[in-house]
């Protein structure tokens, strides 16, 4: 993947997030008790990615910026974060999400695909929305998902590549008893019986539990 060509996508309508999934409440997303919000979409689409259904810009439902930071507060959690699907895809509408909850004395972590020389890159290139979403982020996990180096160690990663950036210091205890933190595989059931996923675990492991249920499944 080249740093030079691979850049972030413009999004379409600056005025709406294409959402896959939303989780009021997870411990399996970031430090401490988290809204979660999933994007439809990513440019990158790395082997083995973990949500491939989210990879194309279709579908999904769309939301307002200020309809969503309503939402995300009235959760009541310690703060956002941002998966996908790609959110620096969606870069504008995800800035204007993220300063709503910022400004409500909540922290905003994002994960990207992209790596900060990529986001840097598209910063100097004068891509105002990326610098705007990089602002209103405390803390960034960069990098692409590498299937060939599965991280067992740290919470929250795929892979061992994958850098986590505290980009701000309004919330300084976000990594607070970091190496200490496991990592959690939340499963949820609805009304319906819809089996809902999110956390890490490797695809074989899930694959194996989520077929013994015989119920449809919705990942994160």
């Amino acid at each position: 993947m080249s740093d030079a060509r691979h850049l972030p996508r413009t999004v379409a309508d600056p005025a709406l997030v294409s959402i896959a999934r939303f989780v009021s409440s997870t411990r399996a997303e970031g430090p401490g008790e988290r809204t979660a919000i999933w994007v439809q979409g990513c440019s990158i689409r790395c082997h083995g990615c973990f949500n491939p259904h989210m990879w194309t810009f279709r579908g999904g439902d769309t939301a307002a910026p200020d309809d969503l930071i309503a939402r995300i507060l009235d959760a009541n959690t310690e703060g956002l974060t941002l998966l996908g699907g790609e959110p620096f895809d969606q870069a504008a509408p995800l800035s204007t999400v993220a300063a709503g909850v910022r400004r409500a004395g909540r922290s905003v972590m994002t994960f990207t695909g992209y790596t900060m020389k990529q986001l840097n890159d598209a910063v100097d290139g004068g891509r105002e929305d990326v610098a705007r979403l990089l602002a209103e982020t405390d803390l960034l996990v960069a990098g692409p998902f590498l299937a060939d180096h599965i991280d067992t160690v740290r919470p929250w990663v795929g892979s061992t590549n994958q850098e986590f950036v505290l980009l701000t210091d309004q919330f300084p205890d976000l990594l607070v008893d970091f190496d200490s933190t496991p990592d959690r595989l939340e499963i949820t059931v609805d009304a319906s019986g819809q089996i809902g996923v999110n956390g890490w675990a490797q695809l074989e492991a899930l694959h194996e539990l989520l077929e013994s249920t015989g119920r449809p499944v919705r990942g994160g």
